[in-house]
């Protein structure tokens, strides 16, 4: 069973232990992500150094800010993600969508009105890239964490490189030249550099400090910004400011109802677009803090290490060596015989909408209708080895085996969570290519109790949904019967 680094590259796991990067997995992306502020609150001066050169890139493209043209938006903020890393959410292998020329628009048109005091900072100690998350202007989460990543690149490479000249062999390594890897300020534009790296799979691996990674949130984030906002307003020393921002925000609330949570965080975007100083605030609070996010960055890493590297491994060899859950149920055969056939069944439509002939077109009708009833067959037949597959899964899992589903003694309460938790259980002694044609995982629907809503039950796939509690189960009975589904269910028990 290979499923981390360590695994594939046939080193001994304490090696990147004492380098200080974190054990990925080659299987699937890994629920983390580069905190930029983890590197301004850092004592290592290495990692300031790159908050630093981050700051010194926006200040390029805010001197560069006014119209530019496709060309100059793709050259300075159209970067693909960098999936070597094997960081991120996806749901197949490593891949995500990167920044783009929406991205590049979005944040190019507003660099001047969001990082207005960039080098001239009063209220805070300096500037932060997670700054342009908290404007409304399309920065999300995900592209803050692939700006970082593409702007600390270099540092990245050169940490890899040295641990792979140190400790990977040479038949696992390959010396190649990776593009866009540092910034030519003289050029103005972004240059290749040549590097040793882990070579896998056609691809190289970038290996990661674990001490600049974190889980769901940067330490400067919009959720914070919203629910800490009476903390932050309370911090303002300038009385006659605090005063009507306060005022402004009850103004703002709906009258004459108990407000929601919604309507509250309604009122205090409102307020921010009024206020946008507020921001500056808050985020100097957060500078203040700089051993809390530590701490708790560090706290999330090792609750991910817990729970994939340590328990996720214990798990599958106890499923590989009690039960036949990973026993010939491949179904690749199946599958390409399905695709092969909405080939033909497509080919078929096409044929028959340029058939006049009345008996050609009867004669089209038949083999249309009977080439749908082979695809029925087909996936009737699919869907009855994931059925006996997941049956053996929910028995192992309802025997005393949920341990996996657990981080730090909390259950998994996000359904991202859960569906990368499948995906290395389900992928754990399959191959790229299976994981990648094969769709015995594809097809499945995996849902968390808590959060199931009618809408996201996915009539055409097999459901299997995790419940906790007794109530999550009578929740989840009621949905069923009111959606009157009585198969391609399976419920599984995972509370303690």
């Amino acid at each position: 069973m290979k499923i981390y680094f360590s695994d594939f590259f046939e080193i001994d796991s304490n090696l990147l232990v004492e380098h200080g990067a974190f054990n990925i997995s080659l299987i699937n992306d890994l629920p983390l992500f580069i905190d930029p502020f983890l590197l301004f609150g850092s004592e290592k001066q290495e990692y300031q150094r790159q908050h630093d050169n981050i700051l010194k890139y926006l200040t390029f493209l805010k001197s560069k800010s006014g119209e530019l043209s496709n060309g100059q938006i793709k050259s300075w903020y159209k970067f693909s993600e960098v999936k070597q890393n094997w960081f991120g959410y996806s749901k197949i292998g490593n891949s995500g969508s990167g920044l783009g020329m929406k991205f590049g628009k979005n944040f190019s048109a507003s660099i001047s009105d969001v990082f207005d005091d960039l080098g001239k900072e009063v209220i805070t100690q300096t500037s932060h890239l997670e700054k342009s998350g908290l404007f409304e202007i399309g920065v999300g989460k995900d592209n803050i964490s692939d700006f970082t990543t593409n702007l600390i690149k270099e540092f990245l490479l050169e940490y890899t490189q040295t641990f792979t000249l140190q400790n990977i062999s040479p038949k696992f390594r390959k010396t190649l030249s990776v593009e866009r890897v540092y910034f030519d300020y003289e050029f103005e534009r972004w240059m290749p550099k040549e590097y040793v790296l882990p070579y896998f799979k056609g691809d190289y691996v970038i290996l990661t400090p674990k001490d600049i990674l974190t889980k769901d949130d940067s330490w400067i984030n919009s959720n914070d910004l919203r629910g800490e906002f009476r903390t932050i307003c309370n911090s303002i020393d300038n009385d006659q400011l605090r005063n009507e921002i306060l005022n402004y925000f009850q103004k703002v609330l709906p009258k004459n109802k108990k407000n929601s949570q919604k309507d509250k965080y309604t009122a205090v975007q409102q307020t921010i677009r009024k206020y946008p100083e507020i921001i500056n605030w808050y985020i100097k609070l957060k500078e203040e803090n700089k051993v809390e996010a530590r701490r708790n960055s560090k706290y999330k890493v090792e609750t991910i290490e817990e729970c994939y590297n340590e328990n996720l491994p214990v798990f599958i060899d106890l499923l590989r060596q009690h039960t036949s859950f990973y026993d010939n149920v491949d179904i690749t055969g199946l599958s390409e015989k399905r695709d092969k056939l909405m080939e033909k069944l497509n080919f078929i439509r096409k044929e028959g909408a340029i058939i006049a002939n009345p008996i050609q077109k009867f004669e089209n009708k038949e083999r249309i209708r009977e080439t749908e009833n082979d695809i029925i067959e087909v996936k009737e037949k699919i869907s009855e080895v994931q059925e006996k597959q997941l049956i053996t899964l929910k028995n192992f899992i309802e025997g005393g085996n949920n341990f996996v589903f657990y981080f730090d003694n909390n259950p998994i309460s996000r359904l991202e969570d859960l569906q990368i938790m499948y995906r290395f259980i389900w992928n754990a002694f399959n191959d790229e290519e299976s994981q990648n044609k094969n769709d015995n995982f594809h097809n499945i629907n995996f849902k968390l109790a808590s959060s199931l809503k009618i809408k996201s039950i996915d009539v055409d796939k097999i459901r299997v949904i995790h419940y906790y509690t007794d109530s999550e189960y009578e929740r989840i009975q009621k949905l069923l019967q009111k959606l009157k589904i009585d198969k391609n269910v399976i419920l599984i028990d995972v509370g303690r």
